[in-house]
Parts: structure tokens; C-alpha cells; sequence
């Protein structure tokens, strides 16, 4: 295995690895701005760029990893969790990400977001933003959880080897690396505490929200990147009405008038979740645009669906700013109502 320094030289962490025998490479977690420089540093070092990976979807920066994988034709990989459409190849813990004979061994360590991975690869763990170094994750929005924090990190980061050498997303003060032996006794955002502790103390930080959230979180969770669609706020977001996969289920049984609205691709509509019998697919990108057609359904309930319930979100926070009044959404979307084993058409 191949490795080299860290891309971008600043707060945000993108890292390449690859196969020395068959010079295939991955890339974690790239910034968009910076593109231009992967793709010539790989074709320095006379890499094929073969996966690209994000580690969860990021609030704080553009992802390259739509640009990369259109460019080069490398796989996109995330977790079953991720919202975004765009992923080519979806991971879950303990399945093995390979470019060559490089294995990269997948950590489901969910709790700064959802679909939050880390990825082990020889002596090295690449954490993402669940843990960094002398700190962690904020675990505050974007549906973060600091008790699943606690347990990814405890349970399954602090599991590894001590000597484990540990690269986070992001680091803010300096540092370039750490290792899981360190952190686990130092590391004062976590070490020595409690879960409910630790809960606690992350319920008591007051975090300012990152820097055009708006503009980078929304179009990194829908792969929608154009400058004229307005998205909801984060206000409008939280306002939104959840149902569970169980309770929409039981709607349907009383033969409830709902709309189902599949805001999902046509090929995710037909493809490995499927899609709710008798749902009707307008995709979000075209949502707004085809509003019209859904006049006829202002007065009734609205379930708004997707795959993990993040882009479902927005398209409810669309229709309730378009004067649709009984708007819900399916929480955590056609990855839960197919975990649930509720039935599918495709």
C-alpha cells in the first residue's frame, strides 16, 4: 500500500492511497476547490483514481467526490445511510472497500451524522469527523447523535490496536495524525468519561453553525448543485413532521387518502429499495418546477420519501412553504421501510 502526505494542507483532510502493483487509488474525503489538484497529483505519481470515498456527508465544505467520480469514472462509496443519489456504491460495517489489492475495512461509526463510516487500512484509521484529534465531532444537526458518538468511538474506534495510527477529517489546531492509544487516554472531549456524561457535556457546548451551511450541507446531501435552487433553512428543516416507517405503514392499512411522493431518481424509484405501491415519483430536482401537479392534493396527507429521509425533508419544507398544510416526512426513508421488511414494488 501506497501512501501519501495529506492533499490540502488546511482544516479540511482529503487522503490518497493506493496499490503500488496495479497503481490503483483511492481518495477520502475530497474538497471540491480542490479537484484540479487531485487530478493532477494523481497523474504525477501515475495513479489510476479507482474509489473515491466520503466518510459521511459534510456541512462544512463542497464535496469533490460528484466531480472526481464524473471525471474519472471512479466508484463513489458511502454508507447505506448516505441521502445522496449519487453514490455508486453503498457500504455497511465490515464490508471491505478495495482499489487493487489495497483493503480499506469499513467502521459504521455513526453519531456526527448517520451514515458516518471510518475505514481501517493496514496499520491506520482514517475516522472521518466522529473523532478527531484531542477532540470529536460536533454531534449537534444534520441528524448527529452524541450517544451514538460515544458508542462508536468507545466501542469501535477505541477497540483498535493502540498503536493504530488514527487521520481525522478535519483537524482546526495543527496536528496531522495521532493514534487510538493516545486518544483513548487523552483526549479530553472523551477519555474517562461516561456515556451519559459525555452526553451531557456535548448537550452543554454551544457550537456556531458552519459558514454558508445552507449552501454546502443541502446540495452535498441531494447532488443538486445549481446556484438558482433556493433550499429550505434550518428552521424550515426542524419544522418538518416525522413518521415512522411503522406508523406510515399503519396509514396505509386504514386505507388513509395519502399522497405518497417519492422524491428519489427514476433509478432508485426501480431500483435495490424500491418504492411504496401506489407512490407517485416527481423527483426532488424537479419538485418545485412541477408543483402545480400536486394542486389537486393540498388538502390531504403528504408523505414525502426518499432513501434515508434527508432530501424527503427538504421536499416537505418545499411543500409547506408552498401552502401544503398536512405535509409529513418517512423518517429515515426506504433504507428503514425495507429494514422494517414492509412491503415493496419494483
Amino acid at each position: 500500500m501506497l501512501v501519501f502526505p495529506e492533499l490540502n494542507r488546511g482544516k479540511c483532510k482529503t487522503y490518497l492511497i493506493a496499490c503500488e502493483r496495479t497503481r490503483k487509488a483511492a481518495i477520502i474525503d475530497p474538497v471540491k476547490d480542490n479537484v484540479s489538484r487531485y487530478l493532477a497529483y494523481l497523474a504525477y505519481q501515475q495513479l489510476k483514481l479507482d474509489v473515491v470515498v466520503d466518510t459521511h456527508t459534510h456541512a462544512d465544505h463542497p464535496t469533490g467526490s460528484f466531480l472526481l467520480r464524473d471525471l474519472t469514472d471512479a466508484r463513489l462509496v458511502m454508507h447505506r445511510r448516505a441521502p445522496v443519489p449519487a453514490v455508486t456504491e453503498h457500504v455497511e460495517h465490515g464490508d471491505v472497500i478495495t482499489a487493487g489489492d489495497v483493503q480499506l475495512r469499513v467502521l459504521y461509526t455513526p453519531g456526527h451524522t448517520p451514515d458516518s463510516i471510518s475505514l481501517c487500512a493496514g496499520d491506520r484509521v482514517y475516522t472521518g469527523d466522529v473523532l478527531l484529534i484531542g477532540g470529536t465531532g460536533r454531534a449537534d444537526f444534520a441528524g448527529g447523535d452524541s450517544g451514538q458518538q460515544y458508542d462508536s468511538i468507545v466501542l469501535k474506534l477505541f477497540a483498535l490496536p493502540d498503536a493504530t495510527l488514527m487521520f481525522p477529517a478535519h483537524d482546526y489546531r495543527g496536528n496531522t495524525s495521532s493514534t487510538i492509544g493516545h486518544e483513548k487516554r487523552h483526549n479530553p472531549r472523551i477519555a474517562g468519561r461516561t456515556r451519559a456524561q459525555y452526553t451531557e457535556l456535548m448537550a452543554s457546548l454551544n457550537f456556531p453553525l458552519p459558514d454558508k451551511i445552507q449552501e454546502v450541507l443541502q446540495p452535498n446531501q441531494t447532488a443538486i448543485d445549481d446556484d438558482k435552487a433556493k433550499f429550505p433553512d434550518l428552521a424550515q428543516l426542524n419544522r418538518v413532521r416525522q413518521l415512522t416507517a411503522d406508523e406510515v405503514n399503519a396509514l396505509l392499512a386504514k386505507k388513509e387518502p395519502l399522497l405518497l411522493l417519492d422524491v428519489r431518481e427514476p433509478n432508485e424509484y426501480s431500483g435495490e429499495l424500491g418504492h411504496i405501491r401506489g407512490s407517485t415519483l416527481v423527483p426532488l430536482r424537479e419538485l418545485a418546477g412541477r408543483a402545480t401537479e400536486l394542486e389537486d392534493h393540498k388538502n390531504r396527507t403528504v408523505v414525502a420519501i426518499c432513501r434515508s429521509g434527508v432530501r424527503s425533508t427538504t421536499a416537505a419544507a418545499i411543500l409547506e412553504g408552498l401552502g401544503f398544510e398536512r405535509v409529513y416526512n418517512l423518517k429515515y426513508g426506504m433504507v428503514e421501510w425495507n429494514d422494517r421488511r414492509l412491503p415493496v414494488e419494483r
